[in-house]
C-alpha cells in the first residue's frame, strides 16, 4: 500500500486536481455543452447501428442517465432544430427521437473538433507516449470502477 504522505501520492493528486481545476470536461464543444453533444452523438450512433430514431429509453441507458434528464436535454436540441420527435408506428405511445440535417451537420462538427483536439495532444505528447497514458488512463478507469464496487 502506498504511503499516505508520499512524494507520489501527492503528485498524483496534484495532477488530478489540475484536471478538475482546468474543467476541460466541461468545456463547450463548438456550442454544445457535454451533455448535449453526448446526447446528439448517442443517437447518431444509434441511428448508425440500427438505421433507425432511439427512444428516450434507450439513450438514457446508453449514456446512464435518467429518462427525465433526456428528456430535458432532447427538449432544448428539439427547440434549436437538431433533433425532431416521432411517434413510433409500432407503438403509438413511444416516441423516437432522430437528428435533423442541422442536427447531423453539427454533430460532425464537434466531432471533427474533438478530434482535432486529441490529435493535437498526440502531436503533443508524441504516439509512444499517447499509447502509455492511454493505458493508464485505462487501468485507472478500472482501479476506480473496481474501488467503486468495493464500496457498495
Amino acid at each position: 500500500m502506498a504511503d499516505i504522505e508520499g512524494t507520489t501520492v501527492q503528485k498524483l493528486q496534484k495532477s488530478f486536481m489540475q484536471f478538475k481545476k482546468t474543467g476541460w470536461h466541461e468545456k463547450k464543444i463548438n456550442r454544445f455543452n457535454p451533455s448535449d453533444y453526448k446526447v446528439l452523438a448517442t443517437i447518431q450512433q444509434g441511428a448508425n447501428e440500427k438505421n433507425t430514431e432511439m427512444k428516450i429509453s434507450e439513450i438514457s441507458q446508453v449514456l446512464q442517465v435518467t429518462p427525465p434528464t433526456v428528456t430535458q436535454i432532447i427538449n432544448n436540441l428539439e427547440r434549436d432544430g437538431l433533433v425532431e420527435r416521432t411517434v413510433d408506428q409500432e407503438d403509438r405511445r413511444a416516441v423516437k427521437i432522430k437528428l435533423t440535417l442541422a442536427g447531423l451537420e453539427a454533430t460532425m462538427q464537434a466531432r471533427q473538433k474533438f478530434t482535432e483536439t486529441f490529435t493535437g495532444l498526440i502531436d503533443f505528447l508524441g504516439e509512444k507516449e499517447s499509447e502509455q497514458l492511454a493505458d493508464l488512463l485505462t487501468k485507472v478507469h478500472q482501479y476506480f470502477i473496481e474501488l467503486e464496487s468495493l464500496n457498495k
